[in-house]
Order: structure tokens, then sequence, then C-alpha cells
């Protein structure tokens, strides 16, 4: 499947007609760990699973057309794919990034710091993410929209910008998906995901992708990825095609519902501030009062207070205690990330459920 096709097709014959063996339609799974050489000096171009597996090879290749990229890799979770953008780039590298981002993130990137292999200047605002790229800037690194305060970035003018200072520019598409950006058409040059969200959709898969165009960038992705060996398995593999098929399906129906609970709580007077930018399945927002926020997240029934997100079910999560707890308060507090700050995945029930189940608990 090549990226000449709309991306609904494409997402629903991902892995279909790849087995030329047997002609099954689906994509099988192959476990095996290393491959048979026809004879000496040849190779059928699978020697090794941590090398090259044909049904993550297959997912790739779906990967890379949805995001009308080049390359793609896959990688056992998120953060592993952050991890191997990443360290493609030397030693004492020097990168911008956007001071609201996921606590994971932030956690990996503070550590790097601390051991001087990065160097982090964090900004609040597009503007001064702009302001801030400099000769010397080597990465810019961005979540659009960030996670949880849902401010979006203009991936073509801060890759403008970086572009011509000589950096690369990282982007997280975790939160929009392919459905709703693709930012290496606009200018970025790695893109990374945590393919557990909404790529695969369903709360039982934990992936990584990275992307890229860049033919320089993916043979060191690559290489580090057959080296250090952070490789999605064959059944995940599997499962991640499984959740692609629907992907368009599940983006449209949670920004359906969003739009409903957003109208909801812009209107309830337990809620000073929505947070949502107007497409996608997540939204944030902070309550009046804050020492209601352990009744609220214990009261709601269609709502599953959990970690992660992008999922069919609906989840709410308090960042200041979960996701984002290893960022320092007084840290959180200095760009908006408040305590009393609730974060709503959003899925694919019902919308009146949702809203229902959010009035109940709010009214308390």
């Amino acid at each position: 499947m090549t990226q000449d096709y709309q991306l609904e097709t494409i997402l629903a014959h991902v892995g279909i007609n790849s087995d030329e063996a047997t002609g099954a339609l689906v994509s099988p799974i192959h476990f095996s760990t290393t491959y048979q050489h026809p004879e000496f000096g040849q190779s059928t171009g699978f020697d090794y699973t941590r090398t090259k597996n044909p049904t993550r090879a297959t997912l790739e290749k779906t990967l890379a057309a949805i995001e009308k990229a080049d390359y793609a890799i896959a990688t056992s979770s998120g953060m592993s794919a952050i991890v191997l953008a990443f360290e493609i780039f030397p030693v004492g590298s020097k990168v911008v990034a956007a001071r609201d981002l996921y606590g994971g993130s932030f956690r990996w990137f503070n550590d790097k710091e601390k051991e001087g292999r990065f160097f982090f200047e964090y900004t609040n605002t597009e503007d001064e993410m702009i302001a801030a790229i400099a000769e010397d800037t080597d990465i810019v690194y961005i979540e659009t929209p960030t996670n949880p305060l849902m401010i979006e970035f203009d991936i073509k003018k801060v890759a403008q910008t970086a572009h011509e200072k000589g950096a690369v520019v990282i982007v997280d598409n975790t939160f929009y998906s392919p459905i709703y950006q693709t930012p290496i058409t606009q200018g970025a040059d790695i893109v990374v995901h945590s393919a557990t969200k909404y790529l695969s959709g369903h709360n039982d898969v934990l992936a990584g992708v990275v992307v890229t165009s860049n033919p320089e960038f993916y043979d060191k992705l690559y290489y580090n990825l057959n080296t250090t060996g952070p490789n999605l398995s064959p059944f995940d593999s599997y499962m991640l095609m499984r959740g692609l098929k629907t992907l368009k399906l599940r983006m449209e129906a949670s920004t359906a519902n969003a739009k409903e609970v957003v109208a909801f709580l812009e209107k309830s007077p337990a809620v000073k501030e929505v947070l949502y930018p107007g497409k996608g399945g997540m939204i944030s927002f902070k309550v009046a009062n804050q020492d209601k926020i352990p009744t609220i997240i214990n009261t709601l029934k269609v709502f599953t207070f959990a970690e992660s997100l992008g999922g069919v079910e609906s989840l709410i999560t308090y960042p200041t205690t979960q996701t984002h707890a290893d960022i320092p308060s007084e840290v959180r507090a200095s760009y908006g990330l408040t305590d009393d700050l609730l974060r709503l995945s959003i899925g694919i029930e019902a919308a009146q459920d949702l809203i229902t189940d959010l009035e109940n608990a709010l009214s308390l």
C-alpha cells in the first residue's frame, strides 16, 4: 500500500495481501527470531528479528505512508521512540523545547541534562520558542498540542526558523495522529508517536513510532535500533496494524464526543477553564474547587481513573499525581499546570452518557 491512495484506504488495507506464499488476506505474525539463508552468501532480507521482522516491516510501510514520510521504525514504547530519536545526535547537543510536555519526556530530558548528554532551554509559547532558536541550537522539540495544556504550535513556522539556524525539528504527533496533522509535510525532520495511544487505540498495545524522510537520519536510527534493540514484537506489530484499520473512525468519533463534552464543561459552574484546541479527543479543564477533585474522580462511573489516553474507553487523569508527578510542583505552576487541572481522554461511548457522568460528579 502506497501513499498514492487516500488515507482511509491505506488504513483499511494495512497488512493485507502481504503473504505471497499463502495469499492470506491478513498479515501473518512471524514469531521466528532467525531466518534460514538460501545458501552461503545469500539472504532473504531477513536474518534476525531484532534487525528486521516481516510483520514489523509490513507495519512500518503503513506507518510511513500515513505520516507521508519515506521511513518508519516501530519501537517498544513511546518513550523508546523519543530516546531513539534523540540518541542519533551528538553529546552536548542543545535543545529548545516546549515547557509543557509529557512528564515522562521531562523525566528523561532532566536525567540526560544532569549527565551532560543534552542541554535544554524550555519555552512557554510559540513566540518564545522561535526567539530562543539560535545558531547553536541543534534540536527543536515540539508536542503539538501539548500535554496537558493543549497548546498548539505552528510547525511550519517553527521549522522555518529552526532550519534557517541549522536546527533539526522533532515533533511528537501522539495527540493528533496523522488524521489531523502530518508534521513531515509541514517541515518536521523527525516525528515520534506513543503508538500505545491513538494509533493502536484499545489500551492493549505498548508501542512507539519514529518516522523521517531523511535517509541519513534513518540510517542512524536503524543502526541504533539494531544495536540497542528497542524493537516492537511481532505480536504487538500485528495488534498495532489491527488498531490502525479503525484509526480515522475512532478519531472522528472521539472528536465529535469531545466537542459535546466541551460544550457541557464550558457551561458548568464547577469548571473555571476548559482547554481544548477544537479537534481530537483530549480535553483538560480546571475545576473551581480543587478540594473536590478526589470526590469528582471517585464518583465517575463511565470515565475510568487511569493514566494513558487515546483508547476507545474514556479516561480521566490527574496530572499532578500521575502523568506529570515527576515535574516539580513549582515548575508545573510556573507554566500553568496547576493542581486544579484534570485531563480527559474522550472515547467512543455515547456522548450523553459521558456528559451525565461528569454532571453527576461535578455537582457534588
